[in-house]
């Protein structure tokens, strides 16, 4: 099992993957394939000593935690940052609700969508309580 390098919290570690996000926005802007962009950002995070995996597969799990089939988050961050990336005009509701989707069915806590196809980089967090 991979040993976490990162020591912060969730927050912290949100905060620079957008600060990494941002930085890679404002050299690459936008028009580039996504993937140009999930590769940037996967590069630039294991630089800061960062584990993360690129198109990561994840369970998806029923209620009852049968496992319904796979789906592969763009990144997986250090176990704990689901983040989905989109290379699109303007993200749009159905953005929010795959990844709001993908957090729920994985068990997973903690999301980013960050859209890199605009002028203006556009990045929300999203945070699903498991009660």
């Amino acid at each position: 099992m991979h040993k976490n390098n990162f020591s912060g919290t969730i927050f912290e570690l949100c905060d620079l993957v957008r600060e990494t996000a941002f930085c890679l926005h404002r050299y690459l802007r936008h028009g580039h394939l996504e993937k140009v962009y999930e590769n940037g950002l996967a590069h630039r995070l294991r630089k800061q000593g960062l584990q993360v995996s690129q198109q990561c597969p994840l369970q998806v799990l029923d209620e009852d935690n049968t496992v319904l089939g796979d789906y592969f988050a763009d990144l997986f961050i250090e176990e704990s940052l689901l983040v989905e990336l989109k290379a699109v005009r303007a993200l749009a509701p159905e953005h929010t609700a795959q990844i709001l989707g993908y957090l729920r069915c994985s068990r997973i806590e903690h999301g980013l969508l960050i859209n890199f196809g605009s002028p203006k980089i556009e990045l929300k967090k999203y945070a699903l309580s498991q009660l």
